[in-house]
């Protein structure tokens, strides 16, 4: 990101930050996507896996404590959104500046602004899907 607005000022072309949201849409949604799938696994573990192997095991106590231990302590809220807040201004916020910069110093084309419609389009899909993914 800091590679595009530096060579977007140095060049002083606005066209150039249109690559800003197109660059936090792929970053985002494959942090997302990962992020979720890891915890898809913690809640494999915790839901499906843990239990079977403690009832196998005949242990008096979870196998997994862990998957329901670091779950429970005071701050997760508030570091569960702290986390959610950082990923919509890193993903979202940043190249949404981008494109009002754009849209505010940028004398573009039709085709340009086409463009800066669908990636705003896009911004606003993936923060959905940020604040849909977000565990509460």
């Amino acid at each position: 990101m800091t590679g595009v607005i530096a060579i977007s000022l140095q060049r002083r072309n606005t066209d150039l930050l249109l690559a800003l949201p197109l660059v936090c849409i792929v970053l985002g949604w494959t942090y997302l996507i990962n992020d979720e799938k890891i915890s898809a696994i913690g809640r494999y573990i915790r839901t499906e896996l843990g239990p079977r192997l403690t009832a196998l095991s005949a242990a008096g106590t979870p196998i997994f404590g862990w998957e329901i231990y670091h779950r429970s302590d005071r701050l997760r809220v508030p570091r569960k959104l702290m986390q959610a807040m950082v990923d919509v201004t890193a993903y979202i916020a940043v190249p949404a500046v981008g494109l009002a910069a754009f849209w505010l110093h940028n004398s573009a084309g039709p085709l340009a602004i086409l463009v800066s419609t669908v990636e705003a389009a896009a911004l606003v899909g993936l923060a959905a899907q940020f604040l849909l993914y977000a565990e509460r």
